[in-house]
């Protein structure tokens, strides 16, 4: 299912958003950089949401040395930043496919901006989170809910950030979650968060879209 969101007040920059259900990673991967490749000074901005098959992907800078045991589950190194992370079905996958030069945002500021959505989000549920730095993700105590990575060409970002509604989470135990060894993983089901993946990715888009373009001024 596929909508176009519309915002008078940012002088009708236009976004396009896709629901594409479980989807294969690599070919998604390859879609996001085919689409990012493709872009002019007038291409709208997409906003993907998803959910992946089984799937280890390592970033850019990451070591082969935190993928702890072989259980199975395919190996992508894909060119986000970052270290190895775990997606699979029950994750929101959420991919930004913006012109942050358009939008005069810096990737860290845009990087806030994810971790902000989120932030706000379990606000809602009464969930206390934190960010940390040179860590980016949230976490909720000391377990992270939501991951994130980006990768930025003229100008342009793709991949986006995860966060764990409903999940199977041991496939986590078999790596260092995003290099960290030992570090936990948590999720909503598992903090009395009865909202299912529909309910939590409507409300995650709507938190991005307030945080990134509703509070620019165009």
């Amino acid at each position: 299912m596929d909508t176009s969101y519309l915002d008078p007040g940012t002088k009708n920059l236009r976004l396009n958003i896709k629901h594409s259900g479980v989807v294969d990673y690599f070919s998604t991967w390859q879609g996001m950089k085919s689409f990012t490749l493709a872009r002019t000074k007038n291409t709208f901005d997409e906003i993907w949401l998803l959910q992946h098959p089984p799937v280890y992907t390592l970033g850019l800078a990451g070591k082969q040395e935190h993928l702890l045991s072989n259980n199975g589950i395919s190996v992508v190194r894909t060119d986000r930043g970052g270290q190895i992370t775990y997606h699979g079905p029950g994750q929101i996958v959420v991919y930004l496919l913006l012109d942050i030069r358009r939008l005069k945002l810096g990737v860290r500021e845009l990087v806030r901006k994810m971790e902000s959505a989120v932030i706000d989000l379990l606000q809602e549920y009464y969930v206390d989170t934190e960010t940390r730095i040179g860590a980016p993700g949230v976490y909720v105590g000391n377990a992270k809910i939501a991951a994130l990575g980006l990768k930025i060409k003229n100008g342009c970002c793709y991949h986006g950030i995860a966060l764990n509604v409903d999940m199977d989470l041991t496939p986590f135990s078999a790596i260092n979650p995003c290099g960290y060894p030992g570090l936990k993983i948590t999720q909503t089901s598992d903090l009395g968060i009865t909202d299912g993946l529909g309910v939590l990715s409507d409300k995650l888009l709507e938190k991005l879209q307030i945080r990134i373009f509703k509070e620019k001024e165009f």
